[in-house]
């Protein structure tokens, strides 16, 4: 039996005096290199011909960062030199190579695209292009020149997964010499890791890059925290030896009883995880008691259970926490049996059980590819392509659907949390979901349509709520109408950027067509002042009046013109005044009879954006202002706010009066329709007695005058023989809120009730 022991290398006096195998020790941070000959030593793997290409690089990346040092004082060189080098760890071909040597050429020394080409090829240039941050371009601020680089590194990436490893080796080494930098500048490339590239890390499965990163990020953010931490785990090394070492003997011996072949390394967490884990309980050091545990690697699969068995022979399993990763692997393509057992001294102690190249995959992730399926021609095998394409893929479905480099990134921040729960379809298909994701992912993450059409959801056969939180091995069946379209309120509850991203892009289609609609509308009635008609919005040609309109706008269509109109963000009387010059400078003469109607029917108080009747079918572009909520039969004004839409407010409204008086550009007049197509909401306060069934006898009253209560608000304060309450009801007009308001008048628990105003 081969046993190589790793429960030495923690605990360095735990084993002494005893008989005990050679320690294999930990995946140290790789050598770095400083100077070309030490990268060469590491590019065994390249062809001559490679080799070659790849020094090419190096003085051409020597000669453009000639004069430039880092903020430690070395020659800049050195940097990409030591990123080169990691690249180089992990066998990666010499495009990737020569990109890590060149990644910051474009940046930092004014090199082109172009020039790169000519040089190295299309491949090579795209990767360094990736690679490279938009600071030639202006943004309005940091936040934005940021997502908006990070965005094109991820769709670079997506295309080409070598442009993340290249990017990770270079944050890597970044970290690794931060401390050179001044302490803001620490703190904030510091969060960044923390929040972005160490979950990249470990969603592409680079467990190594992920530990090391969240490690330095930790020391960097709070490192009076991490110093006190590692100090009690050097400390806690002495207290456990005796358990280390009975538990290595154990083990040792159960397999060798077993007659299995296999190796037998230790491991300790990091500081970060165990900081992380003190913060999810709550707890103290004293109380984190799994800060050790042991990696059983075997020879096949089948063995990984044998392994199994013979462990939890030897201790009891602690229930509920053994988990299968080998039949339902992570979604970064981690492999392993991961269990808990309890030891004689009564300590938890983590197992994990997996094969040679489950380890591989573990410890390099994609990168592990690179490293032990390399193909005659140096690309990675189909396995590393498929590892991570389903996350690869959703960033571009994102960005088909996400044109703001903000959201983008906030939608791909939501899509970097590890932890993932497992569910199935009907037809028994596996899909990793985020945890905390509900039907409504699920049904975004079978296909776009079907989450555009859900309507409800099963979950184990059982009828669940669209918000309901799924748990691994859920059965979800999802259940569609051809007609139903994604709810606003859904973005309250989804967890998975695909669906959140999917569902803001159909609201703003929805938006923009209501607006577009609403623009033309008003555009066609205030040109009705000139006495002219609007012009066709198609075809758009030479001919018409449209291109000089456009030219003036700053717009590029008549549409877009439109939804700006509809927005509030042109002024309709304004723009039908230059459509009108330039309809009459074509030649076009205004309808005098048109013209006649409308000066003098007008009154002498008429908006000057003319009128627009209100049926409740407006959607997203008219809103009912939440101060005073107009219903039908209310006396009513409108303002077009910039970029809002139109907001309808009562007549007597002091919020809707304040904002006229401010800028009367935007007063418009509107008028209810004679059959509205929908209810509307207003508030209502409520004084009632605080006994029992009280709450009851309200709804029920709501409910005899067949209105509905959408919400109920009662405050903060401790009720006592009394209580205030506000509900929001929905009626149809004025008349039918006096039915409501005489119906609950007449419950006995009603003490006062009226309409609340502004």
């Amino acid at each position: 039996m081969g046993i190589r022991s790793f429960a030495a290398e923690l605990l360095p006096t735990a084993l002494q005096g005893r008989p005990r195998a050679p320690a294999v020790p930990m995946s140290p941070p790789s050598a770095e290199v400083t100077t070309f000959a030490g990268l060469q030593s590491k590019l065994t793997h390249l062809p001559k011909a490679d080799l070659k290409a790849v020094r090419d690089a190096y003085k051409f990346a020597d000669e453009a960062h000639l004069g430039q040092f880092r903020a430690s004082g070395e020659p800049y060189i050195t940097h990409p030199i030591a990123v080169a080098g990691l690249v180089a760890d992990w066998k990666l071909d010499a495009q990737a190579v020569m990109a890590a040597l060149m990644h910051d050429a474009m940046e930092d020394c004014g090199i082109t695209k172009t020039e790169l080409i000519e040089r190295f090829g299309a491949t090579t240039a795209e990767l360094v292009d990736g690679l490279t941050k938009l600071d030639k371009l202006q943004f309005s601020t940091r936040e934005e020149g940021q997502a908006e680089s990070f965005r094109k590194m991820l769709l670079a990436m997506s295309r080409d997964v070598r442009v993340i490893l290249v990017k990770l080796a270079d944050r890597l080494h970044n970290m690794r010499t931060l401390k050179a930098m001044k302490a803001e500048k620490r703190q904030r490339i510091a969060q960044e890791t923390l929040d972005i590239y160490a979950p990249i890390a470990h969603r592409l499965g680079l467990n190594q890059i992920y530990r090391e990163l969240q490690e330095l990020s930790f020391t960097y953010l709070r490192p009076w925290r991490h110093a006190a931490l590692e100090k009690a785990v050097q400390r806690s090394r002495g207290y456990r030896r005796d358990i280390v070492a009975r538990v290595q003997n154990d083990v040792s011996r159960a397999f060798a009883e077993a007659k299995m072949k296999v190796e037998v390394t230790g491991r300790e967490k990091t500081v970060y995880s165990i900081y992380r884990k003190m913060r999810e309980k709550h707890a103290g050091f004293a109380s984190v008691n799994d800060i050790f545990g042991f990696r059983i690697v075997v020879s096949s699969l089948p063995d990984c259970y044998l392994a199994l068995g013979v462990l939890h022979q030897l201790y009891k399993p602690v229930p509920g926490r053994f988990k299968d990763y080998i039949a339902i692997p992570k979604a970064n393509g981690y492999q392993s049996l991961h269990t808990t057992l309890v030891s004689p001294l009564g300590t938890a102690v983590e197992f994990q059980i997996r094969t040679e190249a489950m380890h591989a995959v573990a410890e390099a992730g994609i990168a592990a590819h690179w490293l032990y399926k390399v193909g005659a021609k140096g690309n990675p095998s189909d396995v590393a392509q498929r590892l991570g394409t389903l996350w690869l893929k959703s960033l571009i479905d994102i960005q088909d659907e996400t044109r703001d480099a903000g959201e983008f990134l906030e939608h791909v921040k939501i899509d970097l949390v590890p932890d993932a729960v497992y569910v199935f379809t009907p037809m028994s298909k596996i899909l990793a979901l985020p945890r905390g994701a509900t039907p409504v992912d699920f049904a975004y993450a079978i296909h776009s349509d079907v989450g555009d059409h859900c309507v409800a959801a099963k979950v184990n056969g059982e009828p669940a709520t669209l918000r309901a939180e799924l748990r691994s091995g859920d059965v979800v069946e999802v259940i569609t109408a051809p007609n139903a379209r994604p709810n606003p309120a859904w973005l309250n509850f989804v967890r998975t950027g695909r669906a959140r991203s999917k569902i803001r892009h159909y609201l703003k289609n929805l938006e923009q067509e209501e607006s577009q609609a609403l623009g033309e509308k008003m555009l066609a009635q205030a040109l009705r002042l000139e006495g002219l008609a609007l012009p066709p919005l198609e075809p758009a040609g030479a001919d018409t009046v449209w291109p000089a309109v456009l030219r003036w706008s700053g717009n590029r269509h008549p549409a877009e013109l439109m939804t700006d109109v509809g927005l509030g963000r042109k002024i309709a009387t304004i723009v039908a005044k230059r459509i009108a010059q330039d309809l009459r400078d074509m030649g076009h003469r205004p309808d005098v009879v048109t013209l006649s109607l409308n000066r003098y029917a007008a009154p002498d108080n008429e908006s000057p954006q003319g009128l627009v009747v209100i049926d409740g079918a407006e959607g997203a572009s008219v809103t009912m202002a939440t101060c005073c909520r107009p219903i039908p039969g209310d006396a009513i004004v409108g303002y077009l706010g910039r970029g809002e839409g139109l907001t309808v407010h009562t007549a007597d409204c002091q919020v809707g009066q304040r904002l006229f008086g401010r800028d009367r550009e935007r007063w418009m007049r509107v008028e209810w329709a004679e059959e509205p197509t929908r209810p509307f909401e207003t508030q209502l306060q409520v004084l009632l007695h605080n006994g029992k069934g009280a709450l009851a006898q309200v709804a029920q009253a709501v409910s005899r005058a067949e209105a509905d209560i959408t919400h109920i608000d009662m405050g903060d304060e401790r009720p006592g023989e009394t209580a205030d309450l506000k509900l929001l009801v929905s009626v149809r007009d004025r008349l039918h809120l006096a039915e409501v308001l005489r119906t609950l008048k007449r419950s006995p628990a009603v003490l006062r009730v009226q309409r609340v105003r502004p």
